[in-house]
C-alpha cells in the first residue's frame, strides 16, 4: 500500500444526528453512552479515511461532559487527525449540541480517540504520514506526539 502524506482536511468527518426519547438515560438527557458511541465511530471513520484500511480503537484519552445533551438537540460531531504514527491516529473528536429552535449551540464534550490500522491479516500497517498545512495544525501535531508518548510511557512503550 502505498503511504504518502494526505492532509487534515482530506479525512476530515463531520456526522450530525438527532437526538430522540431511545437516547435517553433516565434523568430524560442523552445517554453517555450514545454519545461515547457516536464518538468511536466518527473517530473510526476519520482514522480509516486517512488510512484507506480497516482502524481499531485503541485507546480513549479522557472524556469529560461539559454540558448535558437533551432529547431534541442535533449532536454535531467533527473528527480530525490531529497526530499519526507508523500504524496509528490519534484523532480528536469534538461534540456540540445545537438547539434547532433557537440556533443554540454548546460544546458538551471532546476527547482523542487513538485507533490502529490493520491490514488483511488484521496485523499493525503503515499509515500515510500527515502533512501540516498550517501552525494550527503543526501545534496540535507536536502536542499528539507528546500525549502519545505518554500514553506509551504509562503502557511501558517507547515511540518508534
Amino acid at each position: 500500500m502505498e503511504t504518502k502524506s494526505k492532509t487534515v482536511a482530506d479525512s476530515t468527518t463531520r456526522i450530525s444526528q438527532i437526538m430522540n426519547p431511545e437516547h435517553a438515560n433516565v434523568l430524560g438527557n442523552v445517554h453517555g453512552g450514545v454519545i461515547l458511541k457516536l464518538c468511536d465511530e466518527c473517530g473510526g471513520i476519520t482514522a480509516a479515511r486517512h488510512a484507506r484500511r480497516v482502524a481499531v480503537t485503541v485507546a480513549v484519552d479522557s472524556m469529560a461532559f461539559h454540558e448535558p445533551v437533551q432529547v431534541g438537540q442535533l449532536l454535531r460531531l467533527r473528527g480530525r487527525i490531529t497526530y499519526v504514527g507508523r500504524s496509528s491516529m490519534e484523532v480528536e473528536v469534538i461534540v456540540q449540541a445545537e438547539d434547532l429552535l433557537t440556533g443554540g449551540i454548546s460544546h458538551t464534550n471532546s476527547a482523542y480517540y487513538i485507533f490502529v490500522a490493520l491490514d488483511e491479516r488484521g496485523l499493525p500497517t503503515e499509515v500515510p504520514r500527515l502533512e501540516l498545512t498550517n501552525e494550527a495544525e503543526r501545534r496540535r501535531f507536536e502536542e499528539g506526539k507528546e500525549r502519545q508518548s505518554q500514553r506509551l510511557q504509562r503502557a511501558g512503550k517507547k515511540m518508534r
